[in-house]
């Protein structure tokens, strides 16, 4: 279902990344992913939104302060921000930007799970969440990589009604993957992260975009003025390859062997 019209809570609905300088990185995403663009000017600080065929995919956020981690974000729709404020406080997570009101576009808010992990949440307004997903140039995976699994999957389901299922062994994964699900539907992955995962590495959401040819996308990013921390592998799920924009902004892109669920 690539066209969306709205997104029931706990599910991926939005991604956007930082940037210290939103010219450079909005040519950076163009050359990458062929992304159209438009700016929502001074009232929303610069913002910027990334389109593919006239319909929202990402956005961009001008860094607010020297501190600011230049990173992509993930948000979890969210029926009523308060509450998974509220909620996510009482189940051993920090808060980290309290719900807020985003002109008429939605009420968001930033938390850290208790396995160290950050991650936005969206009411939606009159944004309603990236308008296309799971095909290419957009997003098609989102996932949870923490070095608790089991704390993860409780918070989740407790702030967000989010279930981790064990995931298909004919998948070709860690055999220790998790599927996360609202209402039956796959919605992204539970990453345990072993020993692979160096110990500088915090916790993270990781966003996945959709390519036509991975090998091709790193080169592109990479003549872009890109990084390529994970080479271009193959994996029971898809090629894959982990990229880093101008500014370190780490992504992943995947030719996915099945369509991305929806």
């Amino acid at each position: 279902m690539p066209e969306r019209t709205g997104y029931a809570q706990g599910t991926p609905c939005w991604v956007d990344v930082s940037s210290p300088d939103a010219p450079a990185s909005t040519a950076f995403y163009a050359d990458v992913f062929g992304w159209e663009h438009r700016s929502g000017g001074e009232e929303t600080g610069g913002y910027v939104t990334f389109m593919k065929g006239g319909k929202s995919v990402a956005g961009l956020m001008p860094q607010m302060n020297p501190g600011q981690p230049i990173v992509w974000n993930t948000y979890l729709c969210a029926d009523d921000a308060d509450e998974v404020a509220a909620n996510a406080t009482e189940e051993g997570g920090q808060i980290v930007v309290e719900p807020m009101d985003v002109l008429d576009l939605g009420r968001m808010g930033f938390l850290v799970d208790p396995t160290g992990a950050f991650v936005g949440f969206w009411q939606p307004g009159t944004m309603r969440g990236a308008e296309l997903v799971n095909e290419t140039g957009t997003v098609g995976w989102n996932e949870l990589a923490t070095r608790d699994a089991g704390a993860a999957a409780d918070f989740y389901e407790a702030v967000f009604g989010m279930q981790a299922a064990e995931s298909d062994p004919a998948m070709g994964g860690p055999v220790d993957y998790r599927l996360w699900t609202v209402n039956g539907n796959t919605v992204g992955g539970l990453l345990p992260m072993g020993d692979r995962f160096p110990e500088e590495i915090p916790p993270h959401w990781m966003t996945y975009f959709v390519v036509e040819d991975t090998d091709a996308t790193v080169a592109q990013a990479k003549a872009a003025g890109g990084g390529n921390p994970v080479a271009p592998f193959d994996s029971g799920v898809g090629r894959m390859a982990v990229l880093t924009d101008p500014f370190e902004a780490h992504f992943s892109v995947i030719v996915p062997h099945v369509p991305p669920a929806g």
